[in-house]
């Protein structure tokens, strides 16, 4: 789902987006003429890889997150104070690039299978 910058309504709208078996939903607002708050949550299940032996383990997710979206280049203390800020350039909001981006994250951290987790060892699982 895109949305013209412009067109982002000063009222809250709902948004969902459903990506394999993870779903994106929220609702999202223009809260200045340059920023749009998204208040979203991360549902489902999403598969990674263990970090030790390599194989498919499934996650359940089930995140809230809050984004600030600025339309151009954001500068301010805010995002020091742990918020999200995403700059967009195209004056477009692509709400599947920040979940593909969240997925992305979420799949860089490090995950351990069960079987990895009830063994002790400190070395690479080798199959």
């Amino acid at each position: 789902m895109k949305i013209e910058f412009r067109k982002v309504p000063n009222n809250e709208k709902d948004f969902e987006i459903d990506l394999n078996s993870v779903k994106f939903l929220g609702t999202f607002s223009k809260i200045s003429n340059k920023l749009v708050i998204i208040n979203s949550r991360i549902v489902g299940k999403h598969t990674v890889l263990c970090c030790k032996c390599g194989n498919e383990i499934e996650i359940l997710l089930d995140e809230a997150q809050v984004f600030k979206v600025s339309d151009g280049i954001f500068s301010s203390d805010e995002e020091e104070n742990g918020e999200i800020i995403i700059e967009c350039d195209n004056h477009i909001i692509d709400f599947e690039d920040i979940l593909n981006s969240e997925l992305e994250s979420i799949n860089s951290d490090y995950h351990i299978c069960s079987i990895c987790n009830t063994n002790d060892n400190f070395v690479d699982i080798e199959i």
